[in-house]
């Protein structure tokens, strides 16, 4: 229930689509809670949710909406400004290209916001308008996005259900449950005890413009996509009209590789720091709340943190009520930490440097497990 009141708006229609679904019902003596499950717990955030509700933290505002939309597109048309008025030299190329990461970053945390069906409150309103963010803006499609991002909410962290740990095990080795179970296999796809290393390689630099980059286009042609591929060529093509009269083929080619370099590196800090060094492991069948807790951490608030994260900073609020609009998770933040501290359950937040070292520290400790299992167990 809890998973199925998080991701929806329109629950009447959804359960439209549920209804065949319905194979029978528990019959009266039959337990209707499962054990793995923490029943007060459930309980309690259910009326948690309830005080959300009625404080009205799920409703947007839409200025915010349009005022940070609005700064996305200045950023975009600066970039193109300092090349036409400053030339394609060395030090209005790196600024613009700078400026067109920072776009292409904000432009992927605006897009979220749509994908999470926060902005509006029809569903069909935030599909729309999350085409045209992630298609004409970024150049991405909105179905991939979906196909990927859901798995992860619903599982986040669980090994098999949530995709963004799928990197385990053929180039690192995650959470200290899985990386011991390689070791005791004798799996070494790599050498794990140096990952914490080939992470700044192949990680950050390399995770939009090497894979991304092409694998976007393979999973619309083979789910014929049409309509998102249509989208994501609109930006190509007003990328390339834009910026070949100032730079020619080369120069545009060496410009988009840049700007997916600077955006890959803002992207993977940013959604990493607040899941890998969490706790990564199978399916426990646990608890909604607890799922999302031991899988989940902040990162302090500040003016900064909060635009450069994209409000990813709070995670754990974002995880827990994917549908609330981003400006709002401040403001639950303290329920949650009651809820927390009433059962027991560590809430992390931390310093926004000492996040991006966690990732590396992390990284470090289950290679390290890793390589002592492998040689020891």
């Amino acid at each position: 229930q809890d998973p199925f009141v998080a991701f929806h708006l329109d629950k009447a229609l959804v359960r439209k689509y549920m209804t065949p679904l319905l194979i029978g019902e528990l019959a009266p003596d039959q337990p209707s809670f499962e054990p793995s499950k923490n029943k007060k717990l459930v309980e309690d955030f259910r009326e948690l949710r309830a005080t959300v509700e009625k404080m009205g933290l799920l409703k947007p505002s839409w200025i915010f909406f349009i005022l940070y939309l609005c700064h996305i597109l200045v950023l975009d048309v600066a970039a193109w400004l300092v090349i036409w008025y400053f030339g394609a030299s060395t030090v209005p190329f790196l600024f613009s290209a700078v400026l067109l990461g920072t776009v292409q970053a904000q432009a992927g945390w605006l897009q979220h916001d749509f994908g999470h069906l926060s902005v509006f409150s029809k569903s069909r309103w935030n599909h729309w308008v999350h085409k045209f963010v992630i298609g004409h803006l970024k150049g991405a499609p909105a179905s991939w996005w979906n196909h990927l991002h859901f798995q992860h909410h619903a599982k986040p962290n669980c090994f098999r259900k949530d995709p963004d740990v799928n990197m385990h095990p053929l180039f690192f080795a995650l959470g200290k449950t899985l990386s011991v179970e390689l070791g005791v296999q004798k799996k070494k796809f790599m050498p794990y005890n140096h990952q914490h290393k080939y992470f700044f390689i192949i990680g950050p630099p390399a995770l939009v413009p090497l894979y991304f980059q092409w694998y976007i286009f393979y999973f619309v042609v083979q789910r014929k996509q049409w309509v998102d591929l249509a989208w994501m060529l609109t930006f190509y093509i007003r990328f390339f009209l834009t910026y070949f009269p100032l730079l020619g083929v080369k120069g545009i080619l060496g410009l988009h590789l840049l700007v997916r370099f600077i955006e890959s590196n803002w992207f993977v800090w940013i959604t990493q720091m607040n899941h890998i060094p969490m706790h990564i492991d199978y399916d426990k069948n646990v608890d909604w709340f607890s799922t999302q807790l031991q899988a989940t951490c902040n990162v302090h608030q500040s003016f900064f943190n909060d635009w450069f994260s994209g409000h990813l900073n709070f995670q754990i609020e974002h995880h827990l009520f994917p549908t609330m609009p981003r400006h709002n998770y401040w403001k639950v933040a303290p329920l949650v930490k009651s809820l927390c501290a009433k059962h027991g359950i560590e809430y992390q937040c931390k310093p926004l440097l000492t996040a991006f070292a966690d990732i590396v520290h992390s990284l470090k400790d289950s290679g390290e497990l890793w390589l002592d299992a492998y040689l020891h167990k």
